[in-house]
């Protein structure tokens, strides 16, 4: 059966390298990309790659007009607002985040929607979680309203699986660290913008604690982990809240002494925000074994790969 993709959030962090993936791998026509942000409009680049609609996911009979347009059968719902943002109105966060959930759940069941896709992530845990080899079943106390819309979706989605039988696949995934779209209000953004900061300034305030350790993984990585989990067979599937997801931890210092190995008199300090309460309550290193186990799951970039991949990407985006 050929794949009709609809990918919701495509201009946010991971839509923006999910979308060419899809793409290069379905065919750019049988891809849909949806964005809504305002006063931001895609690139020439975007639009001109495959079909692109500016629709806000909440609205539920927008998203209907699209599905019913375009014939989809796989849908990507990848629409958040995101951890630091969602602290600053947790009203918008709940609204976004788990309105437009529900609709592409309702809707995936009234047209009998293939597969769909919705990202978890590491804010789920909170601090009575485990803070090293958080297994995939523990204690899901999030202290953010970020973390609660993914425990809620979590359960959400399970439960649209149970009930309807709607094929619903998750990821927890850990920070992501990609060049293509610069931090966009998350806690683990520190980690992208450092090498923004490192090679147009040469310095950069982090604001986290040096010694601030969290599991991240490459944008490469992220986007192979989804693609891989998507097309292995229904039967693989054991977990329906959200697998654990990860591929390297590391602290804040070793991270700006990774850089300076490659950006030569960079200098890093540390100030910590608000940001660093909400670090504070993450885990520190991922066991992800049953994803590894059910699907076969497995990292290919550690720190210096990410580092050599991420200086070079964005000399060539930066630099003039």
């Amino acid at each position: 059966m050929q794949k009709n993709i609809l990918v919701t959030g495509a201009m946010g962090q991971i839509g923006s390298e999910l979308v060419p993936a899809l793409r290069e791998k379905f065919g750019k026509e049988n891809v849909v990309a949806v964005g809504f942000i305002k006063d931001k409009e895609p690139s020439e680049e975007f639009k001109n790659s495959g079909p692109y609609e500016s629709i806000d996911a909440r609205n539920k009979e927008e998203i209907r007009a699209l599905i019913e347009k375009y014939q989809i059968n796989t849908i990507y719902h990848l629409v958040g607002v995101l951890s630091a943002v969602g602290e600053k109105n947790p009203n918008l966060a709940w609204d976004v985040n788990m309105n437009s959930l529900k609709n592409i759940l309702d809707l995936a069941v009234e047209y009998k929607i293939d597969r769909l896709f919705w990202p978890s992530s590491i804010a789920c845990f909170g601090p009575s979680t485990p803070l090293f080899d958080t297994p995939q079943k523990t204690i899901l106390e999030p202290t953010t309203m970020y973390g609660v819309t993914k425990v809620s979706g979590e359960l959400l989605c399970q439960y649209y699986f149970i009930k309807y039988g709607l094929d619903v696949r998750s990821l927890r995934y850990p920070g992501i660290i990609s060049w293509k779209t610069p931090p966009g209000g998350g806690t683990t953004d520190y980690a992208v913008a450092i090498y923004y900061n490192a090679i147009e300034k040469g310095k950069y305030d982090c604001f986290v604690k040096e010694n601030t350790v969290l599991p991240m993984m490459y944008m490469d990585d992220a986007v192979n982990a989804t693609i891989k989990l998507m097309e292995v067979d229904k039967e693989k599937i054991k977990v329906r809240t959200a697998y654990n997801l990860t591929a390297i931890s590391f602290s804040a210092k070793e991270l700006a002494l990774n850089v300076s190995k490659y950006i030569e008199n960079f200098v890093c300090t540390f100030n910590p925000d608000e940001r660093q309460k909400i670090a504070d309550s993450w885990p520190k290193t991922i066991d992800d074994n049953c994803a590894r186990e059910d699907w076969g799951w497995q990292h290919k970039f550690d720190l210096d790969q990410i580092s050599i991949d991420m200086i070079k990407n964005l000399k060539n985006k930066l630099v003039k």
